[in-house]
């Protein structure tokens, strides 16, 4: 028996000791050929995002905690550290720097809310008449996105030539044309400031949301809304049931888009105003920027730019946080 066993064992021996080697080690995942591809097309796009936005970003913020007035911009680092004194100044609403944050702030959610709304309104009525298929459709469709393909500076000096009290077009059309009753009205200073703005933004605007609901309609089936007209439902039940859930992905996007754009908008006050803005049309990132150059307190403006970045943000993060409850739910 022990002979046998012992036999037995010097026989599996060899055999374990071939099965082994004959099993092959596991093969290691190699690279597709090609990988890096992908990485050298990106590397661009993300150099020039780093030196354009990430670093005069993290300049900003840090300028925000300095005295960084004009005694200092020969040499900017030597400005005094002065931590949240240009937060708390800015916020200060009691004071004049404060409560001319807090106009502004006020100004532009009101323009926000009206130029959004309007132009999304009339994008979303030029998309649903010109869905279907007319004599003269490409025409309207060329005609409305005019305003979005002209130059932006060129539209809004346009307006501003427009919107004078003696030679525009505006007062001689209402009150030489028409002959409404009164005296012709200044656009771009007082109160009628606010009105100019609002309408030249809706102006510039629109179209672009015109072109995003259009393309989004496009991809809606025909055979949806003939179901519902067999149905006999009528065209705001036809909209409201049909066209607007399944333009909630176009939509959500193109809200978002629209009033960060808006919120944001420097070019128009700018150009309708220069340097000397009316009160009514004093816009947050306008009146940022003349916080900083005309008075020459970048530490200030750097520190309002960082307030307004994170009111960007929260609105932007409770926004995205509510569209994706409201998916998870539907």
């Amino acid at each position: 028996m022990s002979t046998t066993t012992s036999a037995g064992g010097s026989l599996s021996a060899p055999i374990a000791t071939e099965r082994a080697v004959a099993t092959p080690p596991p093969k290691q995942r190699k690279r597709k050929k090609g990988w890096w591809i992908p990485l050298v097309l990106l590397a661009p796009a993300i150099i020039f995002e780093i030196f354009i936005h990430v670093i005069p970003m993290l300049t900003g913020i840090w300028i925000s905690f300095l005295q960084l007035t004009k005694f200092f911009i020969a040499n900017w680092s030597e400005a005094p550290f002065v931590g949240f004194k240009n937060y708390a100044v800015a916020l200060d609403f009691n004071s004049s720097i404060g409560a001319g944050l807090l106009q502004s702030f006020t100004v532009t959610v009101g323009f926000t809310i009206l130029v959004v709304g309007i132009s999304w309104g009339l994008g979303m009525a030029a998309g649903v008449a010109l869905q279907r298929k007319f004599a003269g459709r490409g025409f309207f469709r060329t005609l409305f996105l005019v305003p979005y393909a002209l130059p932006m500076y060129a539209g809004i000096i346009a307006w501003k030539f427009m919107l004078q009290k003696d030679t525009g077009a505006v007062n001689h059309f209402l009150f030489d044309n028409l002959n409404l009753p009164g005296d012709k009205p200044f656009w771009l200073i007082g109160g009628n400031a606010f009105w100019s703005i609002v309408i030249v933004a809706i102006w510039r605007l629109w179209p672009f949301a015109f072109l995003m609901l259009m393309a989004g309609l496009q991809s809606i089936p025909e055979e949806v809304y003939e179901a519902s007209a067999v149905d006999g439902a009528k065209p705001f039940r036809t909209w409201r049931a049909i066209t607007l859930p399944m333009l909630r992905p176009v939509n959500t996007v193109l809200l978002l888009v629209m009033f960060l754009w808006t919120f944001n908008d420097f070019n128009t006050p700018f150009v309708l105003f220069g340097n000397a803005q009316p009160a009514a049309g004093d816009l947050i990132s306008f009146h940022i920027y003349n916080a900083s150059f005309l008075t020459w307190n970048f530490g200030s403006g750097a520190a309002m730019s960082v307030l307004l970045l994170i009111f960007l943000l929260i609105v932007t993060g409770i926004y995205l946080l509510v569209i994706n409850r409201r998916s998870r739910r539907a």
